[in-house]
């Protein structure tokens, strides 16, 4: 259940991101609203993984792979450059992730 509750808090924390944006810098109410209870959702929810999770293991993957997702929804939704530098970096958070995943014991 641990691997699930992360995806589902990747899921709520790229949600709550994605609203940052569309808020406007916190001025419009309904996205900036989401922000506060999206986030509190992925809390709850990287939380629960740690059950079963190693803490570090766990914010690696929620971080790199929230961190992929998101530059993916800021290139397609919203219009943001995917030079060759930013998809090697990309590249490199997911390497990264990986890394620490292949070389824990859980």
């Amino acid at each position: 259940m641990g691997w699930l509750y992360l995806l589902i808090a990747i899921g709520f924390e790229v949600a709550g991101t994605s609203m940052m944006k569309l808020s406007e810098g916190l001025t419009r109410l309904l996205p900036t609203l989401s922000v506060f209870g999206l986030w509190a959702l992925a809390i709850v929810f990287l939380t629960l993984s740690l059950k079963t999770i190693d803490i570090g293991i766990a914010y690696a993957i929620w971080a790199g792979l929230g961190t992929v997702v998101i530059v993916a929804i800021g290139i397609f939704a919203f219009n943001e450059s995917a030079g060759l530098l930013k998809l090697l970096f990309v590249a490199m958070i997911i390497v990264g992730a990986v890394g620490l995943k292949l070389t824990s014991s859980d």
